[in-house]
């Protein structure tokens, strides 16, 4: 690809927009994707064509000779071409790792840069094949931990919710129309100032997720959010980093995003279930954290609910799906299975929480044995938030 996430960052800081620290933070952010993708198995190949200044000059001047239009930011850039070294000399050390390193190709001559470039491409794809067959012996060789080898724990971040909290019928009524207003009002001043809302729901099996996401969305005008609700990844998408799929879903500057199941699958189900393994569930928890510092870093409001209710209320739960025509389709034998395998997902859950709670992107663990009152927890944390959130951009 012609320009990539590198390109953006050289310009802002060469034109004034980005001081040096805030370069530094965004090569990192850089350097902690490309080693995201690299875990995954991506070869990471980044090329550096060398023109020198003169000749880039005469370049230009040719350009201007042979072409009726010729971009404005070429001769724009080219005035400043001694900034755009130093910057890209910078990017290049502070980036420059072992599993994405740089290649930088003399491109004075377009056959031998041409040349070069196939090179490097067929000598590093010919060396990832040699190494694939070693990694793989030397992964089996690994001593990584088995789940069910570790030692088994009472402790649960779990037990500190109130599962007795509730409401009465007059008391939802009052609060729900009092923080949908609120929360209306709210989507619309964020979408003036640019903010962008993140909400990642998690929970149980029957916990209420769909009528949370329901009252939460309900008063907000329908073009200022998206609801992606996260099921098994498709081809597409197992063919991609876990991630991806998330990814493409982040909304414009001033939108919301809300998640009904999120990329904490990851390190739940797909932990809990076997289809990740050790390795790629372990390696997630940090993968996560940076995924949402740069969302934090952005501007965006970043949230997060687990909606928690006892064995007995899911049983509950359970049983009046099947004995409810309208409620049929909502309990499956999967959803049963899963039942079986409590203790392992409320382990899992402690073990997401604890790592990933962070004052930008933090978990709110919702009591919803009762749905009312998780109904209206739920939108009294996101007012909340947000409107810290506007204030602090306000001042």
């Amino acid at each position: 690809e012609f320009g990539s996430w590198y390109t953006r960052p050289i310009i802002d800081h060469v034109f004034g927009r980005l001081d040096r620290e805030e370069l530094l933070e965004e090569l990192k952010q850089i350097s902690d994707l490309e080693r995201v993708l690299a875990e995954d198995g991506v070869i990471i190949l980044k090329l550096w064509y060398h023109l020198p200044t003169a000749l880039q000059l005469e370049k230009l001047e040719n350009e201007k000779k042979h072409h009726e239009v010729v971009s404005p930011y070429l001769e724009e850039h080219s005035k400043h071409s001694d900034a755009f070294v130093e910057t890209s000399e910078l990017a290049i050390r502070k980036t420059d790792q072992s599993y994405s390193p740089w290649h930088i190709v003399e491109a004075s001559d377009a056959r031998y840069r041409d040349l070069a470039t196939g090179e490097i491409l067929l000598k590093t794809i010919n060396a990832r094949l040699q190494q694939e067959e070693a990694w793989q012996a030397h992964a089996k060789q690994s001593s990584f931990i088995d789940d069910e080898e570790l030692p088994d724990s009472d402790r649960s971040i779990l037990d500190l919710v109130d599962l007795s909290s509730s409401l009465t019928a007059k008391e939802y009524k009052t609060q729900l129309k009092h923080y949908q207003t609120e929360a209306a009002q709210l989507a619309w001043k964020a979408k003036a100032a640019g903010i962008t809302s993140i909400l990642a729901f998690e929970g149980w099996d029957a916990s209420g997720k769909g009528g949370v996401i329901r009252r939460l969305t309900q008063p907000i005008d329908a073009r200022l959010y998206k609801v992606n609700s996260i099921a098994a990844p498709s081809d597409e998408e197992s063919a991609r980093h876990y991630l991806w799929r998330f990814w493409r879903h982040i909304p414009r500057d001033g939108y919301m995003a809300v998640f009904d199941r999120s990329w904490y699958g990851r390190v739940l189900v797909e932990r809990v279930e076997g289809f990740a393994s050790h390795k790629e569930w372990f390696r997630a928890y940090q993968e996560i954290n940076s995924f949402e510092e740069q969302l934090a870093d952005h501007g965006s409001l970043v949230m997060k609910f687990w909606l928690h209710i006892d064995a007995d209320e899911q049983l509950r739960r359970f049983k009046e799906r099947e004995t409810t025509p309208w409620k049929l389709h909502k309990i499956t034998d999967e959803d049963w299975r899963n039942r079986d395998r409590w203790d392992g997902y409320r382990r899992a859950v402690t073990e997401m929480v604890e790592p990933t709670h962070m004052n930008h992107a933090p978990w709110h663990l919702i009591p919803a044995n009762d749905k009312k009152f998780a109904r209206i927890s739920v939108l009294q944390h996101f007012c909340e938030a947000l409107s810290k959130k506007l204030e602090a951009t306000a001042s």
